[in-house]
């Protein structure tokens, strides 16, 4: 990971303070399979830079952007860059304070403490992923404006007093698109440095898709990006909503074709299909029949 920092021209001085945050013996020996190597680097050296001082800073990181601009997959690497286990924390209509924080249960005939991913988060240095927070409902707000209180401190009625530990970091994600979202408060904004994310460069993304799929050809690693940047193009202008514009669903079409499926049937269910109104699905497969032949008869990979 310290090698592809480098390679994206990360400034020594923060990659000598990076190891300095690494190097730590207080992981235990079951929270290490936490410490997950990311399926995919995030290409994007200013926002990388930004992130990284901020995680040095003590700070706490919102992510907000539209959606496959990368908010997860940098909040991945992330924590492997730091060496930090992670959890990742959905909100949702049910997350509440037990959910997050913990609560009694009973266990062996005697009440105890179940800790939730939050807790474990502030016991041991964790890094959490907030993903989605603007969907929080307002008990999960309250635990949010305490647990990122610059006093670094959560109060569980009936037990001690929990100090985050130094190297606990929470970095949310945010996406506006999305049914349930709204706007957050101004109390658990200012709880956060926030990092706007653009979408993804054709250079990153060509970066991306080459180290998931080094033998793809050129021309067809040319003609997915191409679909995919008209997809986002059409998105903006509000032509389509952004349910087809899709990055997971590029990648695990492109994995199919390595298995043997049609290029274009692929696409049509990573992209096509995510539209589910039959108007807006005819404009993204007029996009798509416009760049990608639905008879291909040849590999899209290098043999």
């Amino acid at each position: 990971m310290i090698n592809y920092l480098k390679e994206l021209n990360i400034d020594d001085k923060l990659i000598e303070k990076i190891m300095d945050f690494r190097d730590s013996n207080d992981i235990e020996d079951k929270d290490q399979e936490r410490i997950r190597k990311p399926e995919f680097k995030y290409y994007g050296k200013n926002i990388l830079n930004k992130a990284i001082t901020a995680i040095l800073s003590g700070e706490n990181i919102l992510l907000s952007g539209p959606k496959a601009t990368g908010k997860n997959i940098l909040a991945q690497n992330l924590s492997y860059i730091f060496n930090r286990p992670s959890r990742d924390i959905s909100f949702h209509v049910n997350t509440d304070y037990n959910s997050l924080i913990g609560a009694d249960t009973f266990k062996d005939g005697k009440v105890v403490f179940r800790k939730g991913p939050v807790y474990e988060c502030a016991m041991k240095g964790g890094f959490g992923v907030l993903d989605e927070i603007n969907m929080a409902k307002n008990e999960a707000i309250s635990v949010l404006h305490a647990t990122l209180d610059h006093r670094r401190i959560i109060d569980i009625p009936g037990y001690d007093k929990i100090q985050l530990h130094d190297k606990t970091r929470f970095i949310a994600t945010m996406n506006y698109g999305y049914v349930g979202t709204r706007e957050i408060n101004e109390a658990l904004a200012s709880r956060f440095m926030v990092i706007n994310m653009p979408n993804i460069t054709r250079e990153n993304l060509k970066s991306l898709l080459l180290d998931k799929f080094p033998k793809l050809k050129e021309k067809y690693l040319n003609t997915f990006i191409d679909i995919f940047e008209s997809l986002q193009e059409k998105s903006e202008n509000s032509e389509i909503s952004t349910k087809s514009v899709d990055l997971r669903g590029l990648i695990s079409a492109i994995e199919t074709m390595r298995i043997g499926l049609n290029p274009y049937d692929a696409i049509e269910m990573g992209l096509i299909n995510k539209s589910f109104d039959e108007f807006e699905r005819e404009i993204v497969r007029d996009t798509i029949d416009n760049k990608l032949p639905k008879n291909i008869y040849e590999s899209v990979f290098n043999d």
